[in-house]
């Protein structure tokens, strides 16, 4: 039996492994606790390993790794046509098994502990930043109630709800004071914890050389510096900066058929998070281009001929295909780069 390919199908506590040989042919079907994982790839020689990029898969991949193994991240919906059958954990395995022997197959960046460190950072921020907004809409929506209406945006409530509170006139009834009041001290908390990670993100970003060359790019700022370099790893694992543009989702979507090429909207594949935080950072771009008298020539010529949604979209593709030009090749960035070439 000499394996060459394996399928394994994760989960908290079960493993499924789909073992095949050079031709295909299936030589190893075996399930295994978790425990049993470890010391089973232990004693393999070295194989092509093909996992789901689902929970826990970067930690498995690291640790195949480091035994001597070749592993590739798939994303879930490139294997779900390889399954032949009804789902269950076997036809799972076999279906990455078979997924990972395509040449053409896309992989998932596997990520360092480093890398998911600071991009749980990111996701506990944005969690933070839900339940912020939240709290603030549900203060306004009560006081709403009683008549009394705060304008949009959560500086507001900080600066008029202590005066409401305090107001004997408003007829407010006392429990209801109470009542905002601990609401209110909810959502400094929220803010607080926002600002403390948000600091937290600032000293990884300026501790890694990365984070802060992206930084150089207009309309990159820490925080997306930070969750670009986390979440891309190694920049060479995509072969152009097209290709990293299409896997955040902000290329064309195509409907094409009979040699009539037909262009949609982007695709919104990919990380939403990643995607917002670019297109956000263009917007920012696009506001103080517009106050300038004269405005960078290729995003002057877009704005006057395109939507600023249109526009905002396409510099935030453009930033991403200048991200993995200076990752990939580890240059600097330069404004004037095309001028000079």
């Amino acid at each position: 039996m000499k394996l060459t390919t394996i399928g394994i199908d994760s989960a908290k506590n079960v493993f499924q492994i789909h073992g095949a040989d050079e031709r295909g042919t299936a030589v190893l079907k075996k399930q295994l606790k978790r425990d049993q994982v470890v010391p089973f790839f232990a004693n393999l020689l070295p194989c092509k390993i093909g996992m789901e990029a689902c929970g826990s898969a970067h930690y498995w991949a690291r640790k195949l790794q480091a035994l001597g193994h070749s592993v590739q991240l798939i994303a879930p919906q490139y294997v779900k046509p390889f399954v032949k059958r009804n789902k269950n954990d076997a036809a799972d395995a076999e279906a990455i098994c078979e997924a990972v022997t395509r040449p053409n197959m896309p992989a998932v960046p596997i990520k360092n502990a480093s890398q998911q460190a600071i991009l749980s950072v990111h996701r506990a921020r944005q969690g933070f930043v839900k339940a912020r907004t939240a709290q603030a809409n549900q203060i306004r929506g009560l006081l709403a109630e009683f008549g009394i209406i705060i304008p949009q945006g959560i500086s507001h409530i900080a600066k008029r709800v202590p005066e409401i509170i305090e107001d004997g006139e408003n007829e407010l009834p006392g429990s209801f004071r109470l009542l905002i009041q601990r609401l209110v001290d909810h959502l400094k908390v929220l803010d607080q914890q926002v600002g403390e990670l948000e600091r937290e993100i600032q000293a990884w970003h300026r501790e890694n050389e990365a984070s802060k060359k992206l930084a150089k790019i207009p309309g990159i700022g820490p925080m997306t510096a930070s969750a670009l370099v986390a979440s891309v790893g190694n920049a060479r694992s995509f072969r152009n900066g097209r290709q990293l543009a299409a896997w955040l989702g902000i290329v064309p979507k195509q409907h094409s058929t009979g040699g009539k090429a037909t262009l949609l909207g982007i695709s919104k594949r990919g990380d939403t998070y990643l995607r917002t935080l670019l297109i956000h950072g263009a917007r920012a771009v696009i506001r103080v281009a517009e106050r300038k008298p004269q405005p960078d020539a290729w995003l002057g010529k877009l704005l006057t001929r395109r939507n600023k949604n249109v526009a905002a979209v396409a510099l935030a593709n453009k930033n991403a295909r200048t991200i993995w030009a200076l990752l990939a090749h580890d240059r600097a960035y330069e404004s004037d780069y095309r001028m000079a070439a």
